[in-house]
């Protein structure tokens, strides 16, 4: 009988426990999805943020778009790396058509992983050195992002027509496909941070 109330017990607080779990991760699951919404990629923007989430804290907008351009510019890094990798494997092997396919797309992603390092740099001082400082850091991030997804963009295009093997083509576009939509993402968190910010302050639009 003791044995029977003490296995009832356990069972119960691990349900309870369990649907605690559940509960706290619905809510902030709830939280992300309307900071998303305007997101063009929807789900991917809340996994992004997910992780991150904290039951006892609710981040601010700015800490949201900080998170969301540090996972990007963390994809950009690796994205880099690997391109870096195929391509040097490529002119090892002598396959100079498909390596010299890459060498565009490698100026690109270079430039790329810039862009989004200077605007997560930029984003983070946003809000430390007065309000008169606000509009032009946000036209910083807005013009590096915009154009880190022109040159992801561009890439993308590129490694389409080039003469790169299918097998390669697919692994690299992919990652760059998922870089562009974290860019994107990262754009639409940053855009909404800049305005409410603006708005609780009494900024003018730039």
């Amino acid at each position: 009988m003791a044995q029977n109330v003490l296995s009832f017990l356990v069972l119960f607080f691990a349900i309870f426990a369990f649907s605690t779990v559940v509960e706290s991760i619905s809510r902030e699951r709830v939280y992300l999805e309307s900071q998303c919404r305007s997101a063009l990629y929807r789900d991917l923007c809340v996994r992004t943020l997910l992780p991150y989430m904290n039951k006892k804290v609710v981040p601010s907008p700015q800490r949201l778009a900080q998170i969301s351009l540090a996972s990007c510019l963390s994809k950009a890094r690796v994205t880099k790396t690997y391109v870096n990798m195929i391509a040097k494997r490529l002119n090892e092997t002598g396959k100079v058509q498909e390596y010299q396919a890459l060498e565009e797309c490698i100026h690109q992603i270079d430039n790329g992983v810039d862009q989004i390092t200077r605007s997560f740099k930029e984003l983070q001082q946003m809000g430390t050195d007065g309000n008169e400082n606000f509009v032009w850091h946000e036209s910083n991030v807005q013009s590096w992002v915009s154009a880190a997804l022109t040159d992801i963009t561009t890439c993308i295009d590129g490694i389409a027509g080039g003469g790169i093997g299918r097998k390669e083509k697919a692994m690299i576009n992919a990652r760059f496909v998922n870089m562009k939509q974290l860019a994107s993402n990262s754009l639409m968190m940053f855009t909404r941070f800049t305005t409410r910010y603006r708005a609780s302050r009494g900024i003018k639009n730039p």
